[in-house]
């Protein structure tokens, strides 16, 4: 299979960056081909503009999706997001992996969901969630979090994490067609010591052997 494994964390030593090392090597030994977006060490900019273009259609008036649908109709996206785009045409499975800010995505990740998922190029007209663009692939969240797992159960202090991760898993990855799979979670590695990081990367490890064989899960439309 060939993986994309997207990296939004500014330190390769975190708990973060080895859960993306592990990925990398574990997928890698058993075969796959891996592709790999390191948004920090890319320095990939976030923020959207015109410099997402060669040319605009409109250079007076600045409306992005209009220029993401002329780009989309002339090959006209800047290199940077065209070699992102790229990627996510070629893979088969997309695996994020961030920490959890603010309930949310990192901003480098959001801003790289901004820019390469453009209209035209990766959705647009009736191409949308069952029907979308990226239909018959597979996405999946790998994430860390600062408090504990009792935080973020039903009537936990911080909500149901799979309520957090809903707009993610529906209005981003569904949206454009990639059949999602169940999230690797890990809570507060901070709180853990190295044997316990290191049963919870062998775990992971082993999950990831297997990926080609999991199915789908039900995110809800609700």
């Amino acid at each position: 299979m060939k993986m994309l494994l997207v990296f939004a964390h500014p330190e390769h030593q975190s708990f973060n960056g080895a859960m993306f090392q592990t990925a990398v090597d574990t997928l890698t030994a058993a075969g796959h081909e891996v592709a790999t977006s390191d948004l920090y060490s890319m320095q990939f900019d976030p923020v959207s503009g015109r410099h997402n273009f060669l040319t605009l259609k409109n250079p007076d008036y600045f409306k992005q999706q209009l220029e993401e649908m002329h780009a989309t109709e002339t090959f006209g996206f800047a290199e940077d997001i065209e070699r992102e785009m790229k990627k996510l045409e070629w893979c088969d499975l997309m695996i994020w992996q961030f920490p959890l800010w603010w309930f949310a995505l990192p901003g480098i990740l959001k801003g790289w969901v901004d820019r390469v998922f453009a209209m035209g190029r990766t959705y647009g007209g009736d191409r949308l969630y069952a029907n979308g663009v990226f239909t018959g692939r597979r996405a999946m969240l790998s994430l860390t979090t600062g408090g504990p797992q009792q935080a973020y159960g039903k009537g936990g202090f911080n909500g149901d994490i799979h309520a957090i991760l809903r707009p993610i898993h529906r209005g981003i990855l569904q949206f454009v067609g990639f059949d999602v799979l169940q999230p690797h979670i890990v809570y507060g590695p901070v709180r853990l010591d190295q044997e316990q990081r290191t049963v919870l990367l062998a775990a992971y490890g082993s999950r990831l052997k297997h990926i080609g064989d999991e199915r789908p899960f039900d995110v809800g439309i609700y």
